[in-house]
């Protein structure tokens, strides 16, 4: 039994013995290497359903797979967007009699270095400029 116990009265905790700034030391509690790891993957399920938000074991399964799926994902959207780019060069160059396959060449000959993302904003927003790409490119043809 305590000291304080035999004294007849209750014992005061250590904590309240000690000045404020030891207090915070005791009170916290040093953690290991693996609950900050849980502790990140747990924080990185954050909004997932059942078992995958707080239960370890799942949610790091779910984290990875996530990670996965954005990697593809970002290297899809790029592709994505060159077949949109593609699509509305096409259809710009339909309503002048000419087709993406003959035009692409013809740029590459007439040393005009603009990509398939300024040519698709071009054939939506500037027609006109548009024409005058397509023009240029035709009459350097030789």
């Amino acid at each position: 039994r305590p000291a304080a116990a035999l004294l007849g009265r209750p014992a005061q905790p250590l904590q309240s013995l000690l000045p404020p700034p030891q207090q915070q030391l005791l009170q916290q509690q040093q953690r290991g290497m693996a609950t900050l790891k849980h502790k990140k993957v747990i924080k990185l399920a954050r909004g997932y359903r059942g078992k995958r938000k707080n239960c370890y074991r799942v949610a790091i399964q779910a984290v990875e797979r996530a990670m996965k799926l954005q990697y593809v994902s970002r290297k899809m959207k790029k592709r994505e967007m060159r077949a949109t780019w593609i699509l509305r060069i096409n259809a710009a160059l339909r309503q002048y009699g000419e087709s993406y396959s003959r035009f692409i060449p013809q740029l590459k000959k007439s040393n005009i270095q603009l990509d398939r993302k300024v040519l698709a904003e071009l054939a939506v927003s500037e027609p006109y400029s548009f024409r005058s790409v397509l023009e240029v490119a035709k009459s350097s043809k030789s």
